[in-house]
């Protein structure tokens, strides 16, 4: 759920993924009036329309006595939301980790180390946490400051119930609502562009160059078997015991020998086909071998909101290359 920079946030982050699914893509969070209502009144006569409202979340029940105006988010995937439902002019600053869209106020806030007094000092009227921050929660409970904790979802219908719950925070409730709808639409058209295989093509996952990889049960691999693609880390000793994400070994991958290998650690590791082809014994795996590399944005790869669509098509669309080579004779 945070930004992949090293090994340990790198597992934590897509952990915390485990079994969502898919998400709206960039083009559908242009800003909004939200909140419903007629008249002449303006966006937000309209958006304050719904309030007072009670917000079910993580952490209990969020009452919200006005629409909020100065929020402050400290989770990148919050932040993705609160753009793509047109509450962005809400928003008065974000942490360090949330650098999309590139218009949102990032500052030096840390969500993995929140200083309650910095985060104060900018007057918010809600916070959005991601997770556990070191009782975080209660602190600013404590000053009157509404917390909403919105952490990565176990289901797909939970990451439908969150663009709600912000949207019902914010008073753009509709355009969440219409958002939810955008990702049924989107995810049907990309699985519907993807040819299916028998048995299922195989890839290995990588989190890290340390080999840290995910199974078929995690929110990612449950993504990508919506492709019909299946882990090579599901055979691996220990899968289900390290929660679905192994540290797998270099032979072990090599001698799994899957049709592709799907990078998700570009950004912070700088990995690519290139240096995986350097790799001892890797130059001859067949997916090494052909081409299949798929790189991804670290970023992209360890949230769940509006740019997991993204995800999805750049994995989709790497299937299609590999289509198009063997439709050619290669």
């Amino acid at each position: 759920m945070r930004v992949l920079t090293r090994r340990p946030r790198a597992v934590t982050a897509v952990t915390a993924l485990a079994f969502v699914t898919f998400a709206a893509a960039c083009g559908s969070s242009a800003p909004s009036a939200g909140g419903g209502g007629t008249g002449s009144g303006g966006p937000t006569a309209r958006a304050s329309a719904g309030f007072p409202v009670a917000v079910k979340a993580a952490n209990g029940t969020v009452r919200l006595a006005q629409r909020p105006d100065a929020i402050v988010s400290l989770s990148p995937t919050a932040t993705e939301m609160l753009y793509a439902i047109g509450a962005g002019s809400q928003v008065k600053a974000v942490d360090v980790n949330s650098d999309y869209p590139p218009q949102a106020p990032r500052t030096k806030l840390s969500g993995f180390t929140p200083n309650v007094e910095a985060i104060v000092g900018y007057r918010p009227d809600l916070v959005l946490v991601d997770g556990t921050t070191g009782g975080l929660v209660q602190k600013l409970n404590s000053l009157s400051v509404p917390v909403l904790e919105l952490p990565a979802p176990a289901t797909l219908s939970g990451v439908y119930a969150e663009f709600d719950q912000l949207g019902q925070a914010t008073g753009h409730l509709a355009q969440a609502q219409r958002e939810d709808a955008s990702l049924r639409a989107q995810l049907t058209r990309i699985v519907a562009s993807v040819p299916r295989h028998s048995p299922p093509l195989t890839y290995y996952y990588e989190l890290d160059q340390t080999y840290y990889s995910l199974t078929s049960k995690t929110f990612v691999g449950q993504l990508l078997a919506l492709l019909g693609l299946k882990s090579i880390a599901d055979a691996a000793h220990g899968a289900a015991a390290a929660g679905g994400y192994p540290q797998l070994s270099s032979e072990f991958i090599v001698k799994a020998n899957p049709d592709y290998v799907i990078l998700a650690d570009t950004l912070c590791c700088h990995q690519s086909a290139v240096t995986v082809a350097h790799r001892p014994g890797w130059a001859g795996m067949r997916a090494v071998r052909d081409g299949h590399v798929i790189a991804l944005n670290d970023d992209i790869a360890s949230r769940w909101g509006p740019r997991i669509v993204t995800l999805l098509r750049d994995v989709a669309a790497g299937i299609a290359g590999k289509a198009q080579s063997a439709g050619g004779g290669g």
